[in-house]
């Protein structure tokens, strides 16, 4: 147990164990933690992430430390964070242990307490959670449910989702991404080429429209019935 220690010098072998260890201790420690502490990234992600970065920084800021020994436990942590991916899709029990089922926070209307306590979260994060997706009353929430990445999944009763013209089975035209032809004063011109347009008539629509000239314009983008949308320096 000697790769513990603070040590002259490790055999490659030692580099390895210290990698293997620090892997597992560091999923663990992140599995205690909870996933809030983690939010929006994936148990192995974060620890593979946080370990690395330190690996990485030692060398770089430590002239008695060579780079033979981070190079080594980085090979070796891509390796196991490699395995530990396939092992995840491969086998689902190990993936419920790594990667949880979703927690349920809110059901009908009504609060979980124990999906709280699992969860590790407060009433607080709860509505400030809620909040975020729009939701003001949690009677109006027929589900939530805290996810594997930190995130919370809200699912309104039917009767509070907005109306949509799939409601009434509305004909609605296709969707349609407006193109970027001038950003920050600079203006796109193969942009301009698809949309068979050129500079002399974005010059004589800002002058017409807007009374000015393209270094004044922050983002201006065209859609396919060449509306144009201007947004200026303020």
């Amino acid at each position: 147990m000697d790769f513990f220690h603070s040590q002259e010098t490790l055999t490659t072998f030692e580099w390895i164990l210290r990698a293997v260890v620090a892997y597992f201790f560091l999923i663990l420690v992140a599995k205690v933690m909870g996933q809030r502490s983690i939010a929006q990234l994936r148990l192995i992600d974060f620890a593979i992430a946080l370990i690395i970065g330190n690996i990485i920084a030692h060398p770089l800021s430590d002239e008695h430390l060579g780079l033979k020994g981070s190079i080594t436990t980085t090979v070796v942590l891509v390796v196991l964070y490699i395995g530990s991916v396939y092992t995840i899709l491969k086998f689902p029990r190990i993936r419920n242990l790594i990667t949880p089922p979703p927690i349920t926070l809110v059901r009908d209307g009504e609060i979980i307490y124990k999906g709280l306590y699992k969860a590790r979260i407060s009433i607080d994060i709860l509505l400030e959670e809620l909040r975020e997706e729009k939701v003001e009353d949690i009677k109006k929430v027929a589900l939530a449910l805290w996810e594997a990445d930190g995130k919370v999944s809200v699912f309104l009763d039917p009767k509070y989702n907005p109306i949509t013209p799939a409601t009434y089975k509305m004909e609605t035209e296709p969707f349609d991404l407006p193109k970027t032809i001038i950003k920050e004063g600079t203006i796109y011109s193969n942009v301009l080429k698809q949309v068979n347009k050129d500079e002399v008539w974005v010059v004589e629509k800002l002058e017409n429209l807007y009374h000015t000239n393209i270094k004044n314009v922050l983002l201006a983008t065209i859609d396919q019935k060449d509306n144009l949308k201007v947004f200026l320096y303020k």
